[in-house]
């Protein structure tokens, strides 16, 4: 008898322990999203069914565990989301300041009416590990610096050697254009496709700003996209400033018809772009942009015409979007999408000059020197295109 109980409760000991490693952990992130000035977004993922928060603490040198710090709750309509995937932004910021935070994950067991059974926390280590950290974007700052990639497909052994080319540590952001997967059946081809690599190399602590191309738009998960990307942002296009440089980012959509019958009859990009125009049409008028030293668009699709044998996605752009542009005067505009490097200088469809970077290539910008400086590297830091601006 005594060697059953014995037993027995080795068993139950057992079954809890297995229980308690089997429990809430954070599975993707975090990472940063839309840095500006005074706010910043963040994002991870976990293994239940959750509520989310984070912490947020000045970086002046005290604990972590100094004094209760303000937590800033995932929440919709006034109700904290439970979810597998959380994203906070965090409001109110200082420019050009550097913020600790430390995110958390409770348990959601169940929920009937006012009944809410909670279960075990999940957060990242503050106890023996330097607390993750973010600098909010500075329009004062002198100078920017950025990297960019683009449709790397989720091949493997690339997003890394090229950021390192690009000395990713040392500039202000890491711009990502597009086609980063090849299409979107479910969360794990983003993460396994580059936001893995990502998190683990610098996004936990460095923003990227995410573009999306046209590859992205395709499988049943497209359509949740902006829970991962810009997802407290009205839209997948938007502007932000950094230093001297006001950014532009266009989500140009799709490259052939939407009536093609390689959509299936999903797609309306026609209608997306023209409304996406009135949109630019209203930032290119606004003092933040027409204040800044240098104006700088990303864009996946570039501007076509016929004459280049374009499809129907590229002449949209030049259609819908480079009018604007050329009135408001666009220093540069960053695509992607035709795999290879081409300059286009300005001409008299675009009075600006249009960069293409390669699908092999990281693309860097900086504004040393009183100018904006453009370089493309490969995985060996060869460099094959150098302009300044």
């Amino acid at each position: 008898m005594k060697y059953r109980i014995i037993t027995l409760l080795a068993a139950v000991m057992l079954t809890a322990a297995a229980a308690f490693a089997d429990g809430i952990a954070i599975s993707h992130g975090p990472y940063l999203q839309n840095i500006t000035e005074t706010s910043a977004t963040i994002v991870w993922t976990c293994n239940r069914q959750s509520t989310g928060w984070v912490e947020l603490a000045p970086d002046d040198g005290s604990n972590f565990y100094a004094c209760e710090r303000p937590r800033y709750y995932d929440t919709n309509i006034g109700i904290r989301v439970t979810d597998t995937i959380h994203a906070v932004r965090l409001s109110g910021l200082q420019p050009g300041v550097v913020y600790r935070y430390r995110i958390y994950s409770q348990e959601v067991l169940s929920h009937h009416g006012f009944d809410v059974r909670y279960g075990q926390v999940a957060a990242t280590n503050v106890f023996s590990q330097k607390p993750l950290a973010f600098r909010t974007n500075d329009r004062s700052k002198p100078s920017t610096s950025f990297v960019v990639l683009n449709d790397i497909h989720a091949r493997q052994n690339l997003i890394t050697p090229l950021l390192r080319q690009a000395g990713y540590e040392k500039r202000d952001m890491v711009i990502y254009n597009g086609d980063m997967v090849s299409q979107l059946n479910s969360q794990d081809d983003l993460f396994t496709g580059f936001m893995d690599e990502s998190v683990g190399l610098f996004a936990k602590e460095k923003t990227f700003y995410y573009v999306r191309g046209n590859h992205e738009t395709r499988g049943a998960f497209a359509t949740e996209i902006q829970r991962y990307f810009c997802p407290r942002e009205p839209h997948l296009y938007y502007s932000f400033r950094q230093g001297p440089v006001f950014f532009i980012m266009l989500d140009t959509g799709e490259d052939k018809p939407d009536t093609d019958i390689e959509y299936s009859s999903i797609t309306d990009y026609d209608n997306y772009r023209t409304e996406q125009a009135e949109w630019l049409k209203a930032v290119v008028q606004t003092d933040d942009f027409k204040s800044a030293r240098y104006k700088v668009v990303i864009a996946h699709v570039p501007p076509q015409t016929d004459a280049e044998g374009a499809w129907h996605g590229p002449k949209e752009v030049a259609a819908k979007f480079v009018p604007i542009l050329n009135d408001a005067g666009i220093d540069l505009m960053i695509c992607a999408h035709l795999h290879r490097t081409i300059y286009y200088k300005p001409d008299a469809m675009h009075k600006f000059p249009v960069i293409v970077n390669s699908n092999n290539t990281c693309l860097t910008g900086d504004t040393e020197g009183g100018k904006l400086n453009i370089a493309i590297l490969d995985a060996e830091g060869k460099k094959s295109f150098a302009e300044s601006y």
